[in-house]
């Protein structure tokens, strides 16, 4: 199994995005993120997001290195990156803005995900 990414991944449902062919769209920040983090793990080729059922609402994603693509994983390269989306995260990710986010005490991938019906407290967990 491949190591895990060092962070904080939120679910936020603030915004309403129109849906878009890609499954996931990467802002010019998390490129950037994402890129440095590679640049660290060389021998890696992407970052793999997944779904996990975790927390009071449901819910959470999980972001881990990639080596190699599943066989049925979906795939998403933008801007010289790759992200790689596990089957059972799929559906839960379609029209999906992935962030990044830094401010004085933390910094994080934020998901903006238009079909989240709600989120637990701490913005960690959710369901759809």
């Amino acid at each position: 199994m491949a190591s895990r990414v060092v962070g904080t991944v939120r679910a936020v449902a603030k915004k309403r995005l129109i849906p878009t062919k890609a499954p996931l769209v990467l802002t010019p920040a998390a490129v950037n993120q994402v890129k440095r983090l590679l640049r660290e793990n060389c021998d890696m080729i992407g970052l793999k997001i997944g779904v996990k059922t975790r927390g009071c609402n449901g819910l959470t994603y999980t972001m881990e290195y990639a080596k190699e693509k599943g066989k049925f994983d979906e795939e998403v390269i933008q801007d010289g990156v790759r992200i790689l989306i596990d089957s059972k995260a799929q559906l839960t990710l379609l029209g999906t803005e992935m962030d990044y986010q830094t401010d004085k005490l933390s910094s994080e991938f934020i998901f903006n995900n238009p079909n989240i019906k709600g989120t637990c407290g701490c913005g960690e967990s959710f369901n759809v």
